[in-house]
């Protein structure tokens, strides 16, 4: 059995309402017009009479009719159901007709007198059904509002969860790099690959604490974009340059982990041992506008090499997609053996 929420006893309410606003205005409008209490009275009991009914069809249509029979596409026993309720609650009429000989307050009446009276009785039935078909409206108003919700709802969960997953994967991704990288320093240099196992547990306590929100501040962002990159660079050689320029207001947030991959691409796109190596990265913020640019030389890994299948680029672009529709740019290009990306995002408010 469904719970009854607030919102639905507000919903009650409201309908209740509205229907005794148009159930008193007659006799209120009667009493204030002639100050006659006999009138009023007379006004309320024949407002009474009318608007049993088709309160009556309202209720049942919205709360049981409805959702029972016409909503589950029970078309047919949704019109009988209506034709049995509309009938029998205004019975009164036939009950008047086949008595009318029996009725010893009932006054002779004429073909066209009887020709009008089961006009006004059609008229009648013809209202109710009008109630019905408001009551299937408004009830069908609200409950598409409802599924737009619900699905809006969903959308919101499944975004957020193929959020965190896209995340997660680039964590271990990032994690298994700078291993290697660090695996191939212990041979070379001991205290340096000491120094940089500390520096990755600061890289992975960020990751791991700071990012678990939707949006973290940029600061964060740039010292561990700043961490890696020094990380990193303890693969490259003397021919290897690396630059880098970040300048960004400490006011603002962006969602996490959104350029590490790219980052994590220049170095392993863009370093040879024995060519010479070129990375630039900015990070730039001006008015309402935050741009990553990342320029590398560019060494395509032949096809025994997986560490190149893309799959963080892949990452980013669905993450900008999923949290920047609309508010972003990419930009990719190569020119000669310089490739160049670059992000532009609008800055929200």
């Amino acid at each position: 059995m469904k719970k009854i929420q607030k919102k639905d006893l507000w919903l009650l309410l409201a309908q209740v309402a509205v229907w005794a606003a148009i159930f008193f205005a007659m006799p209120l409008a009667t009493y204030f017009s002639t100050k006659d209490t006999q009138a009023t009275r007379t006004s309320l009991m024949v407002v009474l009479g009318l608007f049993q009914s088709p309160v009556v069809v309202y209720f049942l249509n919205f709360y049981v009719l409805g959702p029972h029979l016409f909503f589950k596409h029970r078309y047919w026993w949704f019109f009988l159901a209506n034709l049995v309720l509309i009938l029998g609650l205004n019975s009164q009429f036939f009950y008047v007709y086949f008595n009318r000989n029996n009725l010893p307050s009932m006054p002779a009446m004429s073909a066209n007198m009887w020709i009008g009276y089961f006009s006004g009785f059609l008229m009648f039935l013809v209202l109710n059904c009008m109630v019905a078909g408001i009551a299937i409206g408004i009830r069908h108003f609200i409950r598409t509002r409802q599924i737009k919700q619900q699905l809006k709802d969903e959308k919101a969960k499944n975004t957020e969860a193929e959020l965190a997953w896209l995340k997660n994967q680039i964590n271990p991704h990032f994690l298994f790099n700078t291993l290697n990288n660090i695996s191939s320093l212990c041979q070379i240099d001991a205290d340096a690959a000491q120094d940089a196992i500390a520096q990755l547990s600061d890289l992975l306590r960020y990751a791991m604490y700071e990012t678990n929100k939707k949006m973290v501040p940029i600061e964060g962002e740039v010292e561990f974009m700043r961490n890696y990159i020094e990380l990193m660079k303890l693969r490259c050689n003397e021919k290897t340059e690396v630059t880098t320029t970040f300048d960004v207001k400490q006011n603002m947030e962006v969602a996490p982990l959104l350029f590490i991959s790219l980052v994590e691409n220049a170095f392993k796109h863009g370093v040879s041992s024995n060519r010479p190596s070129k990375i630039d990265i900015r990070l730039l913020q001006n008015t309402d506008e935050l741009i990553f640019n990342c320029d590398n030389t560019n060494f395509p890994k032949d096809d025994a090499d997986r560490s190149g299948s893309g799959i963080g680029l892949e990452n980013t672009r669905r993450r900008l997609e999923l949290m920047y529709a609309g508010c972003y740019s990419w930009e990719q290009s190569l020119e000669g053996d310089i490739y160049h990306v670059r992000i532009t995002l609008k800055i929200k408010d």
